[in-house]
């Protein structure tokens, strides 16, 4: 036997040996033997492998491994994702090492390598062929491996190759493969490895007679518990993971107590026992175990009891929000069909409305009212279909969507589940997300909904889902059909009051650590505040503001040792500066070509002055003030509306061609948009060619046709809100808008006059000072 020195990187295995002979590829992922890699590509390729002590150790020192080991030679790398490498070598000979001579960043050893020489003893040939029958009785009974390998090992002439061919052909422990990898002696390796080759052919055979008396004796449920007790058995013998068995059986009993439909059982039970079938190590026991702790896991039967008291609903919903009837109403409404009929499915109930006007905390409520448990979703900017309805298990890392996530997350089968912006929701490559809410949001569908990585379908009838928008131009048709809409428009001035007096005032007190005695806002501070500092339809702002009152006081408590604030009208000043709004209010005086007009905006309605002016000219129209085209075109239409009746009205029916037009709406850096102008600006256009003044204190809102008719519009609640915040005393309104006065709080209806008009005959009567509209 030769040896010969020679100095080489080292990389410590885990848990696995190499061969001389032997092609073996294995995964490294460790910075030290990462950089050892580099070195052995750098020079010949040439690396020491050994075999770590204990495999668990991830930094292992120089007494963590064997000292002897494999001179291999570096095939094939592969880089594979997550800084990983795959490395393809060939054992060469053995080595055992002699002196470490650099420990970091990477292990540097002087192996001395010991190379065979070809003389065979008498022993070793006899050796050779004992090791050969034995391992053909291996063979015979080890179902696993190929009887090929037979041929392959039949040409092999030199002691030590059989030995090590051999030895990687059949399953050992580590220690076994280091005794042998240790045995430097060809004929001393071969009767080590005969030992163990019989050793194993013994269990093999004892197996294999325990399985064929067994099969014949005893019936399926016997077999499958011997079989258990069997593998418990082999495990705690070979060291490995002895609680494969029991939580199999685990997994079994918790998915005989959910009681779910036969063919989603019998699914879930295939993959609870391959778990059985798979090596405790494999990565594919792990994705098996995560998608059954989900099943598993899931509110197939758990739900919460409705609360259906009707008027103890009501008290909570009034507890928590201030006004809102219309929402109140429908759901008590919902509780009295559940309280007559246990059959109704969960309805689908979309609140749209601008921002701050309490959706989500609607929801909330909802939840609290029935007694049932809340989750929210948002879909504000999801653009991946499998967000709604999971990745297939086909891609690693899949996760259920997160409709089955929330349900896990509610514990119940019922829970009030909001829906957040729905309007929100994009779309791109990865698919169309509200679509995929087409089936969730279908009563009449999603009792099946199916996710794509449960695979089973999983019942959603009994979930109330809410949704929440501020408009419904871009929510889908399809999608939009399947929901019950409550608008919500928006807070009027008393109702800001009231909220801001029961529930704002007191939670910012309470959470800036200040009592009720050191803070008191005045109704009217109160009024001034919610009129100059904040322009909302909800009352987000509002509490911001507020917030900051209660900032600035307990500051002047600490610092100047004060014990009560109150802010009036008078100081408000001190505390929130300037005003950062102002409202139109009316003119002073009746005038010609000005027309206040209304408009909706998505912070609540505002008053719109209209100017015209007539200029000299050849006809042109012109129009400024950041107009939409909808507006234009109003006011196109408007001006062929009178030249149509120009003479009915005293109006030279050549102004077209005499004169030119000027529109002006101030404020032109705001866009203006929406058909509600038609009728003022027809009406200063009429003024301004007839030189008769516009009444100050009337208002008005519509659209205009060339027949003169006006056309009804929507925000009406808002608009008169303003007109009534401006000091307008009368309203004209489209006859077709009478429905929507209802929704304006009594104590603003009572304060105005409304003219309800059917045409521009009807308008110029109550809008021009010409005439007094109550002498007919």
């Amino acid at each position: 036997m030769k040896h010969k020195t020679m100095e080489l990187p080292l990389i410590p295995l885990r848990g696995m040996s190499i061969f001389p002979y032997m092609v073996l590829h294995f995964d490294v992922g460790r910075e030290q033997s990462i950089k050892a890699l580099e070195e052995a590509m750098i020079h010949d390729q040439m690396i020491f492998l050994v075999s770590q002590i204990e495999a668990e150790i991830s930094m292992p020192s120089t007494d963590d491994f064997y000292h002897v080991g494999t001179i291999a030679k570096i095939k094939q790398m592969l880089k594979l994702p997550g800084d990983t490498i795959r490395v393809l070598v060939e054992g060469i000979s053995r080595g055992g090492i002699k002196e470490f001579m650099q420990e970091d960043p990477y292990f540097v050893v002087e192996v001395e390598e010991s190379m065979e020489e070809g003389e065979i003893t008498p022993q070793g040939k006899a050796l050779m062929k004992s090791v050969m029958n034995a391992f053909e009785d291996y063979v015979e009974n080890n179902s696993k491996i190929s009887p090929e390998i037979l041929v392959t090992l039949a040409e092999i002439e030199e002691p030590g190759r059989l030995a090590d061919t051999v030895a990687a052909n059949i399953t050992l422990s580590p220690k076994e493969n280091q005794e042998l990898l240790s045995a430097f002696d060809p004929d001393e390796r071969l009767e080590i490895l005969y030992k163990l080759l019989l050793e194993h052919i013994q269990v093999l055979e004892i197996e294999n007679t325990i399985n064929s008396r067994v099969k014949d004796q005893v019936n399926k449920v016997q077999k499958d518990y011997y079989l258990r007790e069997q593998l418990k058995a082999i495990q705690k013998e070979l060291g490995e993971d002895e609680g494969v068995v029991e939580e199999v059986e685990e997994y079994k009993e918790k998915l005989e107590k959910l009681k779910l439909s036969e063919e989603t059982k019998e699914k879930v039970l295939r993959e609870i026992d391959r778990l059985l079938k798979l090596s405790p190590g494999s990565q594919e026991t792990g994705v098996i175990r995560n998608y059954v702790d989900w099943i598993l896991n899931l509110p197939w039967q758990k739900e919460t009891k409705d609360k259906l008291d009707i008027t103890k609903s009501a008290e909570i919903l009034d507890e928590d929000h201030y006004g809102l009837e219309k929402v109140k109403e429908r759901i008590l409404e919902y509780l009295a069909i559940r309280q007559l009929s246990q059959t109704i499915k969960g309805p689908i109930l979309c609140l749209v409305g601008p921002p701050g006007v309490g959706k989500t905390s609607i929801a909330k409520s909802i939840a609290r009212s029935l007694n049932r448990h809340f989750v929210r979703m948002s879909l504000g900017g999801i653009r991946d279909e499998a967000e709604i309805r999971g990745h297939r298990r086909t891609y690693v890392g899949a996760i259920p969507g997160r409709i089955i996530s929330s349900m896990r997350e509610a514990k119940s089968k019922n829970p009030v589940f909001l829906f957040d912006e729905i309007d929100k929701i994009a779309n791109d490559f990865r698919g169309d997300p509200a679509s995929a809410l087409l089936e969730v949001l279908d009563p009449e569908q999603n009792k099946d909904f199916t996710d794509n990585y449960l695979e089973v379908p999983f019942d959603l009838s009994n979930v109330m889902f809410v949704t929440t928008a501020n408009t419904t131009h871009s929510i889908p048709r399809a999608l939009l059909d399947r929901m019950e809409v409550i608008r919500i428009a928006g807070y009027t001035e008393e109702e800001k009051v009231n909220i801001g007096e029961k529930y704002l005032i007191p939670k910012q007190v309470k959470e800036h650590g200040l009592k009720k005695s050191n803070l008191r806002i005045e109704e009217k501070g109160l009024r001034d505040l919610i009129n100059y500092y904040t322009r909302e339809a909800g009352v987000r702002n509002l509490e911001r503001q507020i917030a900051n009152v209660c900032r600035k006081v307990a500051k002047r408590i600490v610092e100047e040792n004060i014990k009560s604030v109150r802010l009036t009208s008078k100081n408000i000043e001190k505390y929130l500066g300037k005003p950062l709004y102002r409202y139109d209010l009316i003119n002073q005086k009746d005038e010609v070509g000005i027309v206040r007009g209304l408009a909706w905006t998505s912070v609540g309605g505002d008053t719109l002055s209209i100017e015209v002016t007539l200029m000299k000219g050849n006809g042109k129209l012109v129009l400024t003030g950041q107009l939409g085209d909808v507006m234009k075109e109003s006011a196109k239409a408007g001006i062929s509306y009178i030249r149509s009746v120009a003479e009915s009205h005293g109006i030279d029916p050549e102004f077209h061609s005499k004169k030119d037009i000027h529109i002006h709406i101030p404020e032109g850096a705001t866009p203006k948009d929406g058909p509600s102008a038609g009728l003022a600006m027809a009406t200063a256009v009429i003024s301004a060619l007839t030189d008769i003044p516009v009444y100050k204190n009337v208002a008005m809102t519509g659209e205009i046709t060339l027949r003169g008719r006006a056309l009804p519009v929507g925000g009406v609640k808002e608009k008169v809100l303003a007109a009534k915040r401006a000091g307008i005393d009368k309203v004209l309104l489209p006859l077709e808008n009478k429905r929507d006065l209802e929704d304006i709080p009594k104590n603003v209806r009572d304060s105005l006059e409304f003219v309800l008009v059917e045409d521009m005959d009807t308008v110029i009567k109550h809008a021009l000072a010409k005439d007094d509209p109550h002498e007919d």
